[in-house]
């Protein structure tokens, strides 16, 4: 890593005032990237919006062709920089550092994109030479551009595809084939000191309904008569961070109505929090929805949990959460900063590489 150019690593995200799980996971790994001080590498963060004419326009195509199957990417060449924005100080731990313009160096700069984006790699990055990534967190949202062939140039012409669940990992291998080692896996780490466990928690079932409120509705018209009256649910909707904690670390089970998740990050801050967790894994939990912590319920599949959500109320140990430390531990390491910063490491590397 010695006598190394000066290199930038530049995310590219959308200007949303209310980050994703996803675009947090990204300023994480910019902030740890500028922490490491490695060589003379820094990351910046390009946040981009749609250009008010072609928002318009885009409005207008979709209410004329409401009932068309077209879906309407955005392009490149429809974006721009926001070069006031800066992220909530509850999302990042350091300040961010901001790239205000479009600008790219063939030389020094690698760009990262989200895979919401990944066609933007025809619309300024190919044809300048400029090196990139795709960052696939979420592997159901690849297909955002309906222009297959734009997509599979894209990343093919990657240099690398960039994911942090497995069950993305092996999807991409099944999409790309003759990218299989190309595939960079990272890690999404959990600050678990967050949890404050108390000794004693209280008869609450907390969940967050998110792209599935209709189950949920479904299913507390099953639990209405059956539920014991000492026991109560309450939605985690609308909370800040510490408002989120404060819940599940008071909470005995959560209830997963996770949906299509490259990842699924709530299930799994529940688990640490101390709760026994039931419901979906929406796919990318597989890798970590093991017992005694975590039940499955298939999608769709409300009768079952219930009976599911029912029988642990009734014969949940007392402080189950206790007994069941040693498995939120092994949790707890296997998703700490200190894998993911090795991880990280790794692909710093990787990028200084190419130069």
């Amino acid at each position: 890593m010695k006598n190394i150019k000066k290199i930038n690593i530049i995310y590219i995200l959308p200007a949303h005032k209310n980050a994703s799980g996803g675009s947090k996971v990204i300023y994480q790994h910019s902030e740890l990237i500028n922490k490491f001080k490695i060589g003379n590498i820094s990351s910046h963060i390009l946040h981009l919006k749609k250009k008010k004419m072609d928002k318009i326009f885009l409005s207008l195509k979709k209410r004329i062709f409401n009932k068309s199957s077209k879906k309407y990417g955005w392009h490149g060449n429809e974006m721009k920089p926001v070069k006031s924005f800066t992220p909530s100080a509850s999302w990042t731990k350091n300040k961010i550092l901001i790239k205000k313009d479009m600008n790219f160096n063939p030389k020094t700069d690698f760009v990262i994109l989200p895979e919401i984006w990944a066609h933007f790699a025809n619309d300024f990055l190919i044809k300048k030479k400029i090196k990139y990534s795709i960052f696939v967190q979420g592997f159901y949202h690849m297909n955002s551009f309906y222009d297959h062939e734009k997509l599979f140039e894209s990343y093919n012409k990657a240099e690398f595809i960039i994911t942090t669940s497995e069950e993305t990992y092996k999807c991409l291998e099944f999409i790309f084939p003759n990218k299989k080692n190309k595939i960079f896996k990272v890690n999404i780490s959990f600050d678990h000191k967050k949890f404050k466990v108390p000794n004693r928690k209280k008869n609450l079932i907390t969940f967050m309904p998110r792209k599935l409120s209709d189950h949920f509705h479904i299913l507390s018209l099953f639990l209405f008569k059956k539920l014991p009256k000492k026991w109560k649910m309450e939605s985690l909707s609308n909370l800040d961070e510490k408002q989120l904690f404060s819940k599940l670390v008071k909470s005995k089970i959560f209830l997963s109505f996770s949906y299509t998740e490259g990842f699924g990050m709530p299930p799994l801050e529940a688990a640490i929090a101390g709760n026994k967790v039931i419901g979906y894994t929406g796919g990318g939990g597989k890798e970590y929805w093991n017992k005694p912590i975590f039940e499955e319920i298939q999608s769709g599949d409300i009768k079952n949990f219930s009976e599911r959500i029912l029988n642990s109320v009734k014969n949940l140990p007392e402080n189950w959460h206790r007994k069941t430390i040693t498995h939120r531990k092994k949790l707890a390491k296997k998703y700490s900063e200190i894998n993911e910063m090795k991880l990280i490491k790794k692909l710093v590397k990787k990028i200084s590489s190419y130069y």
